[in-house]
């Protein structure tokens, strides 16, 4: 099936099922935002929750909603220096409209109430019967998340493994990426990255990030065992708004970002763009010619139209883009003695620049209803990325085995096309059952191709031979639709139950053939022929849960779901007792969890705890095979994973917070009792922040991080392993205006620790201590 054809069938579906939405009586809401004091608040960005509705509150505080359909809505009010409140609402238009009257605390007495759209749709965190961590933008910019491993630890059994490629491998409670098919999957403003090769790693002008934590199979489907990573940037309104900061540190890091956002026709039209550019020196030495070996340089962009012809329709046009060079990719030394002994050294021949160039664009349709609320996602994604020559392959200065993947740009050139339609219950509907329900295509191409080189040294590696080179090609299709829905209905005022099923179906096709060379002959020689295998999993995903609203401040809940991950077909490589084409099957789990959501002493403490037992049939697990570095996925049996969560929020006097979280897993195989990959036993973090306010526009802080990994083990016999660390961050500025100046380090203390190792014994360090100042300014 082509991508054209996927898109003209998404099209006629689409078509088929839009319908025209009687709208009820239209009404108007009239309000006034004041502080505790009294005193009018102008500038304030009022919204009704799950609706296109968004007004400013102007010079005296006030606002007006007009032409709204009758109902119950939620209305969102947020205003720069403090905490932003949501709050329920009736629009009834056989009434008049008075003005309401809203205050808002400052941010330094009152947590804020968090908004998120993990089960897409816009709720409340504390009010969702989910195991959910959420940042907001303040919270992203104070932990300086620069990417999306830096969140790693201070999520609750979240763990991000990096092999120095920027390509994280994340694990969430137990539950671990193997493959280029992740266990944890990453929705970006609304789409999914499909794969480890698509997605941007880099965060720039983000509103919000949501993790999930446990398998959400019911909504978000495959590849979404371990939880979701949810991550939302920053929207345009009628104001013009944008900023721009500078970032200088030790190791050269350099880190330059903006952005813009502007009304082009008032309530019409808006324009958003947002630029990132970051480098640094090398955090290794590369003994054989003495150079900084992981020099890094990147540049993202994030643009997107939106048209809002009405107050039923919405259009998003969005483009993003991230290009990358890396100038010594994978910073690997043999054993861990090694890399401790002699920590960021390695000495390697092989000298090469990795390009990663990654295109995802989308279009996103928005209609909401008096009775039901539609959505399209329609999205492309692309990574073309390479080795300008060739990578050292043994990690060493003989010139032995080498990697080579620039064939050009018909090769490892990587597509997907992906394509949801959702339905969801209005807003304002009154009705004690509310439901989403939808659908999900997608379709990708993969042509992979790669050369395993052996120089003139090979054989002091005992390869037999010496001036020759292997090269496979791999060209794989996967393709799939899946049908999803959630229902919820309230059985009286304080306990509601939801249930869930999701239907995913997937094939997959791959072609593999093996080439032979020997110098002086530049020709290639067929040695493996074309060899083509398809297969197709499906899977049904259920979930039902009940919550239960013990009062205005505490909700219980407990949950049963199954998850999926997808299978695959083994790529071609160099040992024998691994045949091409070999299928190995999806991961299915059975998930329980419970837990209590509280918010206490006037919304100034805020606790969630949750229990959680997963078992897994048919668990993936990795092997590198050598020399040519080909992942091998084998399914070794069950496991079991089961813990405990908690998360903790405290504001005990004006201008100090505390933020805690804890994970505890116990995650084994269950024939062998090993430990998974990648999974730490225990994660803690604590961040406490002090601000002090000059004036009605200017503060100072201080801030200190730290947080602690257990036990983490790399590979399958549980011989390469990490002992319990931890890491320290820090920071101060201040807050002058619309100006600030900030003075920060990360592993303040530079500690060692390895972030991800080969089980052939490769190690990567995680990043040394380093430091900088930061200046910004917003308007």
């Amino acid at each position: 099936m082509s991508i054209s054809r996927i898109f003209k069938t998404s099209c006629s579906t689409f078509l088929f099922f839009i319908i025209c939405f009687t709208a009820n009586s239209q009404s108007t809401f009239n309000g006034k935002i004041t502080n505790l004091t009294g005193q009018p608040l102008s500038g304030a960005v009022i919204n009704l929750l799950n609706t296109p509705y968004k007004v400013i509150s102007d010079n005296t505080g006030h606002f007006s909603f007009k032409n709204v359909p009758s109902g119950k809505y939620e209305i969102v009010i947020t205003s720069l220096g403090y905490a932003p409140i949501i709050s329920p609402i009736t629009i009834n238009s056989n009434a008049a409209s008075p003005i309401v009257s809203f205050k808002l605390a400052n941010e330094l007495v009152q947590l804020e109430d968090v908004m998120i759209t993990t089960q897409k749709k816009e709720e409340l965190l504390q009010q969702v019967p989910l195991s959910i961590t959420a940042f907001n933008s303040t919270q992203i910019d104070k932990f300086k998340f620069w990417n999306n491993k830096d969140i790693s630890g201070f999520v609750p059994n979240l763990n991000s493994a990096d092999p120095g490629d920027n390509r994280d491998v994340v694990s969430i409670r137990g539950i671990t990426t193997t493959s280029y098919d992740p266990a944890v999957a990453t929705y970006i403003d609304g789409v999914n990255q499909f794969n480890l090769d698509t997605y941007i790693p880099s965060l720039n002008d983000i509103e919000r990030i949501e993790v999930l934590r446990g398998p959400q199979g019911s909504l978000y489907g495959r590849n979404a065992m371990g939880g979701v990573i949810n991550i939302i940037t920053k929207q345009p309104t009628n104001t013009l708004t944008g900023y721009a900061e500078v970032n200088i540190g030790n190791y050269g890091i350099q880190r330059y970002s903006a952005s813009i956002k502007a009304p082009i026709i008032k309530d019409k039209v808006f324009f958003g763009a947002s630029f990132l550019y970051n480098a640094r020196n090398g955090f290794y030495k590369n003994e054989y010619d003495n150079s900084s070996y992981d020099q890094q340089y990147a540049f993202a962009g994030n643009y997107f139209i939106k048209y809002i012809p009405n107050t039923h329709w919405q259009f998003n046009l969005n483009i993003k883009h991230y290009a990358a060079e890396n100038n010594g990719a994978f910073p690997l030394v043999y054993g861990a003695e090694d890399a401790f002994s002699n920590p960021y050294v390695l000495n390697q021949n092989g000298i090469t620049q990795m390009m990663d160039n990654t295109l995802n664009g989308s279009l996103s349709i928005q209609h909401t209803g008096s009775r039901i609320n539609f959505s399209s996602i329609t999205a492309y994604q692309s990574n073309y990325r390479y080795y300008d020559k060739p990578i050292d392959g043994d990690f060493s200065p003989i010139d032995a085995i080498s990697v080579i993947n620039n064939y050009g740009k018909s090769w490892n050139n990587i597509k997907a096309f992906t394509q949801e339609f959702k339905w969801s219950s209005a807003p304002s509907s009154s009705n004690r059952l509310s439901w989403t329900a939808g659908s999900y295509i997608f379709y990708q191409e993969a042509p992979v191709k790669q050369g395993t080189r052996f120089g003139i040294d090979a054989n002091l590696l005992m390869m037999g031979d010496s001036l020759f080179t292997l090269a496979n090609t791999t060209n794989s299709t996967k393709k799939g639709i899946a049908f999803f829905g959630q229902i919820t209905y309230a059985l009286n005022s304080k306990l509601n139950i939801t249930f869930g099923l999701r239907r995913d179906d997937e094939e997959q096709q791959q072609t593999v053939a093996g080439f032979y060379q020997h110098d002086p002959d530049p020709a290639f020689i067929q040695i493996v022929p074309n060899t083509s295998e398809s297969v197709k999993f499906n899977a049904w995903s259920p979930k039902i849960a009940l919550d239960y609203t013990l009062n205005s401040n505490s909700l219980v809940y407990t949950m049963y779901s199954q998850g999926y991950r997808t299978g695959g077909l083994s790529p071609l490589s160099s040992d024998p007792s691994q045949p091409p084409n070999m299928s190995y099957l999806p991961e299915h789990s059975n998930n329980f969890e419970a837990g209590i959501k509280n918010t206490l002493l006037n919304n100034t403490l805020k606790v969630n705890i949750a229990l959680f037992y997963i078992h897994v049939n048919d668990a993936q697990v990795p092997t590198l095979v050598l020399p040519d570095a080909i992942t091998i996925i084998k399914n070794t049996g069950q496991l079991t994973s089961k813990g405990i969560e908690a998360e903790f929020l405290y504001t005990p006097f004006k201008g100090l917070l505390i933020q805690y979280n804890a994970g505890f897993t116990n995650a084994n195989m269950e024939a062998t009792g090993k430990h998974p990959l990648f999974t730490p036993d225990h994660t803690h973090a604590i961040a406490l922040q002090y601000t002090k306010a000059i004036n009605n526009k200017s503060s100072a802080f201080i801030r200190t991080e730290t947080k602690f990994i257990g036990h983490t083990y790399f590979d399958s016999n549980n011989s390469i392993h990490q002992s319990p660390y931890a890491i320290q961050n820090w920071s101060m500025g201040l807050q002058l205006k619309k100006v600030s100046i900030v003075a920060w380090s990360k592993n303040v203390l530079d500690q060692k620790y390895i972030s991800y190792a080969y089980d052939f014994g490769a190690v990567h360090l995680g990043d040394p201590a380093t430091f900088g100042i930061s200046l910004s300014h917003k308007f």
